[in-house]
């Protein structure tokens, strides 16, 4: 019970020492800053779930991201259209869920390795399209999606409740969501209990490139960008958060309530950190070990359990 309860004590015991180490802390400001700092972290987290929960993982999710937001960015330009923009990234992105999903499922490769190869794939063609530039976004009301404020709330945490609600009851409420979890508790017993895992697997890669494209055009309203080189490193972030948040690498444990928490740990020790002057090195450092960290109290809980 403590296990699972420690990513939610963890968050308010950083919470409270962030409050007392910086004044600045508690500022509307900041934290409105980390909600829009943290929001794509977030979303791409939310779909990272549904896939870790199937037992599969995504590496390619940062490039995935770069492309999906750079798509986007030029339909944006050329449509002069905002929602049609956010449709093209979302599209993109479920697109390269399909490849990754089809080629996990149909070739039978390990999906570590699907996804270290597309990696590589989507990056590349993202850096292709723009010869290695940003596409600038040339209307100016598309920052409105990262940076503006509906009823005072920042926009994107709207965005982002939005999403945490449609995957909470994709998971707990749908044949979809229950078929992921047996899949990645038991793929065999799956199988012989007669769930399509090529299709739910698959599925559940495609929600999690959605989720990615949606992020990738959030980050690129922050920077009325597309660049093709955003994302580095956001996969090892994405995994993070649903492995502190009590997810299993081994798949068929998580929930979105966890990854969220666990997200909400990175943004609040990335903020605190720069808060108080510490290098962005060392929270690289920090993050690493809090993965192995997790896993290893996973390890601990399973052997007990077994």
């Amino acid at each position: 019970m403590i296990q699972k309860l420690l990513p939610f004590l963890t968050l308010i015991a950083l919470f409270a020492g962030l409050s007392i180490a910086s004044p600045s802390f508690l500022t509307t400001s900041n934290l409105s800053s980390v909600i829009r700092q943290t929001a794509v972290i977030d979303i791409m987290a939310l779909g990272m779930t549904v896939i870790i929960i199937a037992g599969g993982i995504d590496l390619s999710v940062g490039s995935v991201m770069a492309l999906a937001g750079l798509l986007g960015c030029m339909v944006v330009n050329r449509e002069v259209s905002i929602p049609l923009g956010m449709f093209a990234g979302i599209l993109a992105g479920l697109a390269c869920g399909f490849i990754n999903g089809l080629a996990t499922t149909q070739l039978r490769i390990n999906p570590f390795i699907v996804t270290l190869g597309t990696l590589g794939i989507f990056r590349g063609v993202a850096l292709i399209l723009s010869n290695g530039l940003p596409v600038n976004v040339s209307v100016p009301s598309f920052q409105y999606v990262a940076q503006g404020n509906l009823l005072g709330i920042p926009f994107v945490l709207w965005i982002l409740l939005i999403c945490a609600a449609a995957i909470h009851v994709l998971l707990e409420h749908t044949r979809l969501g229950r078929h992921a979890f047996a899949i990645g508790s038991n793929p065999e017993a799956a199988l012989y209990a007669g769930i399509n895992v090529s299709r739910v697997t698959t599925a559940a890669y495609m929600i999690g490139g959605a989720m990615t494209g949606l992020a990738g055009m959030i980050g690129a309203s922050r920077l009325m960008a597309g660049q093709p080189t955003a994302g580095q490193g956001y996969e090892l972030q994405a995994i993070a958060a649903v492995v502190i948040g009590g997810g299993s690498l081994r798949g068929g444990e998580g929930s979105v309530v966890g990854t969220l928490v666990g997200a909400f740990i990175m943004g609040l020790l990335s903020n605190g950190s720069d808060l108080l002057g510490i290098s962005p090195y060392v929270q690289q450092a920090i993050i690493g070990a809090i993965i192995v960290f997790a896993v290893w109290v996973d390890e601990l809980r399973k052997r007990r359990v077994a």
